[in-house]
């Protein structure tokens, strides 16, 4: 809370270390930093470290000096996934007692020979609409994972589908049990669901504004869900333009996307610049460094995304 009695919004970075940051992934960490400073709120880096099988030693430290060379520095000290496993822990247990979670058997290929057989093949970036097989048991099978009972969660707060609206694409709206199924929580034998640790963590940092990428727009309605299942409050959501690469696929770590170039003031200034023409903000033409930059761009993406009622 302010000094006035007013709650202090807050936003968030959470990037992955599983490489260091690209071109787009600056472009989600301006656009929430701009979107917390343009709202007077704190702004927070939290480390995304919760899916260790993926994550490399010494990237996470390596992502802070990239934000810090372009000016972005988390107003507290970043928050690691790892150090809240009892969170996720506490929070899951809630799900299992509701009714909510429970365990599943299937394999990825049991679920596609599944879907199959319903006449639904698998398609390449496609979601498995999980097709229900363990709900009333595993049958003696060993557990793989366990998953939220997506329909039976539905069942019981009867709507048509999740809604929400993004700040910048508008009214959304997804059939969760129709095109996702009951999502995974948690691998047995491996780390939380990124759904999950997201859902804990924004509710645990007072996070009240998203801003983030538009390739994860998708995930928003499991989080919604999940948020109404455990009791926690709904940030509002901006998710951000993508940036493409030369196939016209999105950049991503996982496509070998290569780092900015921040060795010196000039070239992260340069790197920002790009960045904020794919918010749509004009180029910061007077500025001398990152801070001067950043601060031109606070009236104009307030002007954008946070006009006058």
């Amino acid at each position: 809370m302010t000094a006035s009695g007013r709650a202090v919004r807050t936003g968030r970075f959470a990037p992955s270390p599983t490489g260091p940051l690209h071109a787009g992934s600056l472009v989600a960490a301006l656009a929430s930093w701009l979107d917390a400073r343009a709202q007077g709120s704190r702004w927070l880096v939290r480390m995304e470290n919760g899916d260790t099988e993926r994550c490399l030693p010494g990237v996470g430290e390596s992502i802070l000096e990239q934000l810090a060379a372009c000016a972005l520095v988390s107003d507290e000290p970043p928050v690691w996934q790892t150090q809240r496993l009892l969170a996720y822990q506490q929070a899951f247990d809630r799900l299992v007692a509701a009714g909510l979670a429970y365990p599943c058997a299937c394999s990825r290929a049991e679920i596609d020979a599944a879907l199959a057989q319903q006449g639904v093949p698998h398609t390449r970036h496609g979601e498995r609409v999980y097709p229900g097989t363990c709900r009333n048991g595993l049958d003696g099978k060993p557990a793989r994972a366990w998953r939220f009972a997506t329909a039976r969660f539905e069942a019981a707060h009867p709507t048509e589908g999740v809604t929400w609206i993004d700040r910048r694409l508008g009214p959304q709206w997804q059939d969760v049990a129709q095109e996702v199924g009951d999502f995974v929580l948690r691998r047995a034998d491996g780390p939380w669901a990124y759904q999950l640790r997201v859902v804990v963590d924004d509710a645990e940092q007072h996070v009240t504004d998203v801003v983030r990428g538009e390739d994860l727009t998708d995930n928003t309605a499991r989080q919604l869900l999940l948020q109404r299942a455990l009791g926690l409050p709904t940030p509002r959501y901006l998710h951000t333009p993508l940036v493409l690469g030369a196939d016209g696929e999105k950049l991503s770590k996982q496509t070998g996307a290569a780092s900015f170039d921040t060795r010196t003031p000039q070239a992260a200034l340069a790197e920002l610049d790009k960045a904020a023409r794919v918010l749509g903000l004009p180029p910061a033409q007077q500025a001398i460094s990152p801070s001067d930059a950043l601060t031109s761009w606070v009236p104009q993406w307030a002007a954008l995304y946070n006009p006058p009622p």
